[in-house]
């Protein structure tokens, strides 16, 4: 299972890759947890990053019941510090995930905190 979503990775990244002008936005996700982060390929930087133990959205995190809105969380506040960094248009990497659920919750959450993808 794991060795097949690392191949789909892989795939996925060799069409995806980002630039200043259009970072990357990667996602990953554990059993209880999500992480994000905007990343400049061309330097290779990572510009911002989120995730669910982020202690800035913490008190939002313990109001949500399930791991769909703290994943939706998670892109809202990815969204406000990308835009407090200048960064308005990404391209989504969904790291070999399949866009559903958790990792759909980060996208829709982004383009709700003003994201263009």
């Amino acid at each position: 299972m794991k060795n097949s979503r690392l191949k789909k990775k892989i795939r996925v990244r060799k069409k995806i890759s980002g630039t200043a002008e259009r970072p990357r936005v990667a996602v990953f996700r554990s059993l209880k947890q999500v992480y994000a982060q905007i990343i400049d390929d061309a330097s290779g930087k990572t510009l911002v990053a989120a995730s669910s133990l982020s202690k800035d959205i913490a008190n939002d995190i313990k109001g949500a019941k399930s791991k769909i809105e703290k994943s939706k969380i998670v892109g809202k506040h990815l969204a406000e510090k990308a835009i407090k960094a200048g960064i308005e248009t990404v391209v989504f990497d969904r790291s070999g995930y399949r866009y559903h659920g958790r990792i759909q919750a980060i996208a829709e959450g982004a383009r709700e905190g003003g994201l263009k993808f």
